[in-house]
């Protein structure tokens, strides 16, 4: 008897063959045989609700025969365990089924190998990889939600540990991915299952009190949906109406997000009409409107502006006969196929040259950008902040110049937008007009906006701008070039400072052979000599030992006539180093002060005002001391404290924050020290570009007539 031979079928294998009648004869030959191994491979082996263990992967497969996919993806989902459960060999696998199936059975097993305690504490570089097999072969992740899904389906016959880890991993991570993918109808099961297992008192309470009010509202949900229906038909426009029920998975989180009552929530009328073509979504939406009065500013065409995962339809909301807001949805039956399934709607697994629904086409540009990301992003952990903010859209829809759309995330700025058109504009932009108005890069972008970017080729990116920027292609970019200027930093600071310890012992990097060198960094594990340089200014490694090091490695002595001066000079700095120096908090120093560096591990030269108190500590260890000065050219801000004793009386604040105002300095915060009815004491934190200009501050805040001393702080 064959696999193929209906009296061989156990039921649940039966039911397998019966789902993928769609597919030609010699494909369901093909899955049937990949039972058939499966069968075999899992032999013996149970799930913890004692079925026989194949049963789950045929389910995993009949979850995808629901959504017409292809024999190579259901194969794999039967086959799925194979590799990591049983003696099942890849060579084998390959042998009988192919390259491509066993490729996706090895993504599929990699993905199995990872847990997630929450979102926040996803293991990094695991995620990473599941995204990337996400970005080779869509069909991977497909396999894994359906996996997921019949996991959750099955779950109660896990402990309450595991299903409470399990659920949390699913609302976390699993829904996100399949509504990013547009997998509404996933998504939905997903959540609603997900929710059940981790909160099942507030699950309850929530499908009860769902399940009176429906109850209570049948009769109006009934008229509402036949006066729908009928004017539709007066219109001779072929529409389905359908009434929409709120989950109790959105109810609770919008409850708990938004701080609205259970009635608020469902004190509205859901339906999503269905038609047969996009042009007859504007003729249907024209008929509700002259039905019911549309609510001004709720109408959303997603249907001309997709969104980010390819969803279309128009939404609109009415004021309705009883007193309630109407929300209604209009699609085609293809946009209602891609809102229900998104990548996995019409599959015939396609190639990037060939034609795809709008979901698939948004995820391989989601999942190409994602590739080009981490390819950019050493930190996985940084990698997956970005990402996150991928998974979790509230998009806001812009418009280029030339009429092109973009999708970002909701507060999305200026600058967000000029990264999303491309690297290089972001990287030299200075200002941006939205409709034609002037505005900052840090400004907060509204749907509908047209938005164009002023460069210009002299702009680098700003440290600043990391603290308004929301998208994670904008946060890479500028993470990446001011990564860049700090290396640059960091490797002509540790030239310098090697050069000096060298000097001391009567030497010279010059003087240091290259294989001498060459061995050294072999030993050291580094790559080239900018990382040792680099390392010395980041404070990892000391500039003296490594001169010690270099010197006898090499061996022989340096005539004493060759010991250079530079041992005796002192290192510049101009401040704008800022990628290799600190200053210190306990003394703030500034241009014009006489300072000390001191080498702190991974932090490079915190810099310190030689009469700070702290330096007797730091000069204990000597070999971390290192003697800088300030450049003649000095550029930048710099924090100072002010200490000022005021006569306390009304006004006063304001006339000694004018005074320094007036001084051109920057006030960062104002703190009361001391205040009785007769004086008080006030420090102001601000930013001035040196010594002398602080001296400049502080007079002008004497002369305002209220002031009875100040001073810096600390003295």
């Amino acid at each position: 008897m064959t696999a193929a031979d209906p009296r061989a079928l156990p039921p649940y294998a039966q039911a397998l063959k019966e789902r993928i009648a769609y597919l030609p004869e010699a494909q369901v030959e093909r899955v049937l045989s990949a039972y058939a191994v499966g069968a075999v491979a899992h032999a013996g082996q149970a799930r913890q609700s004692g079925e026989p263990y194949i049963t789950h992967p045929l389910a995993v497969a009949g979850i995808l025969a629901e959504l017409g996919l292809d024999a190579e993806t259901l194969i794999a989902a039967i086959l799925h365990d194979t590799l990591e459960d049983t003696a099942l060999t890849r060579e084998e696998l390959t042998a009988q089924f192919g390259e491509t199936v066993t490729a996706l059975v090895d993504g599929v097993t990699k993905l199995d190998k990872m847990q997630f305690s929450s979102r926040q504490e996803a293991d990094a570089e695991s995620f990473r990889k599941m995204l990337l097999a996400m970005a080779r072969d869509l069909r991977v992740i497909l396999i894994k939600l359906a996996d997921r899904l019949h996991n959750m389906r099955t779950l109660s016959a896990k402990d309450a540990a595991s299903r409470r880890r399990i659920a949390r991993e699913t609302l976390e991570i699993y829904a996100p991915i399949a509504q990013r993918l547009g997998m509404n109808k996933f998504k939905a099961e997903l959540q609603d299952l997900g929710f059940r297992a981790l909160y099942p008192d507030r699950y309850r309470v929530l499908s009860e009190r769902i399940r009176l009010a429906l109850g209570n509202r049948r009769e109006a949900m009934a008229k509402i949906e036949a006066a729908l229906t009928t004017r539709l038909a007066e219109e001779q426009i072929p529409a389905r109406v359908v009434g929409r029920i709120k989950s109790p998975w959105s109810i609770y989180t919008k409850m708990r997000n938004e701080h609205k009552s259970f009635a608020q929530l469902m004190d509205v009328y859901g339906f999503r009409v269905v038609v047969d073509s996009a042009m007859r979504c504007y003729m249907a939406l024209g008929v509700v409107h002259a039905l019911y009065k549309p609510v001004d500013r709720r109408f959303k065409d997603f249907i001309a502006i997709p969104k980010a995962n390819g969803y279309q339809s128009l939404h609109t909301v009415l004021l309705g006969p009883f007193g309630a807001p109407i929300e209604v949805q209009i699609r085609t039956e293809e946009m209602d196929q891609v809102a229900e399934r998104g990548v996995a709607a019409h599959w015939a697994y396609k190639s990037d040259s060939g034609p795809a629904n709008s979901a698939q086409a948004r995820a391989r540009e989601w999942l190409a950008a994602l590739a080009d990301s981490q390819a950019r992003t050493p930190s996985a952990a940084e990698f997956i902040e970005n990402v996150k903010i991928d998974l979790f859209p509230d998009e806001v829809y812009l418009f280029t110049p030339r009429g092109d759309i973009l999708a970002l995330p909701r507060n999305a700025t200026a600058l967000d937008f000029a990264y999303a058109v491309h690297t290089d504009v972001g990287d030299h932009a200075v200002a941006a007009r939205v409709d034609k108005k002037l505005v900052p890069l840090r400004t907060r972008l509204e749907s509908g906006q047209m938005v164009e970017i002023i460069t210009a080729p002299s702009a680098v990116p700003n440290p600043v701008w990391l603290e308004f920027v929301v998208t994670g292609k904008a946060r890479t970019a500028i993470r990446q070039h001011l990564k860049h200027l700090q290396h640059e930093d960091a490797v002509d600071f540790g030239h310098r400072m090697l050069d000096r310890a060298l000097a001391a012992q009567g030497s010279s990097l010059d003087a240091i052979p290259p294989a001498v060198l060459d061995r050294f960094l072999r030993e050291a594990k580094l790559h080239r000599l900018e990382e040792l340089l680099a390392e010395i200014a980041l404070g990892n490694r000391m500039p003296d030992a490594v001169a010690g090091q270099l010197l006898a490695a090499r061996g022989g002595k340096d005539h004493p006539a060759a010991k250079a001066t530079l041992a005796q000079e002192k290192i510049r700095i101009t401040g704008a180093e800022r990628g290799v120096l600190s200053f210190a908090n306990c003394c703030h120093p500034l241009p014009g002060d006489e300072i000390i560096g001191y080498l702190s591990p991974g932090k490079g030269i915190v810099v310190h005002r030689l009469e700070c108190p702290n330096v007797a500590e730091l000069r204990k260890s000597p070999e971390r001391c290192v003697p800088i000065e300030w450049d003649r050219h000095v550029q930048g801000d710099y924090k100072a404290e002010l200490r000022v004793e005021v006569i306390n009386r009304p006004g006063v604040l304001a006339t000694v924050a004018a005074a320094i105002a007036d001084a051109d300095s920057n006030i960062e915060n104002v703190e009361y020290v001391e205040r009785d009815a007769a004086a008080a004491t006030l420090i102001f934190t601000m930013e001035v570009k040196s010594r002398k200009h602080l001296a400049d501050v502080i007079r002008r805040v004497r002369r305002t007539g209220v002031v009875s001393g100040a001073y810096r702080h600390p003295l």
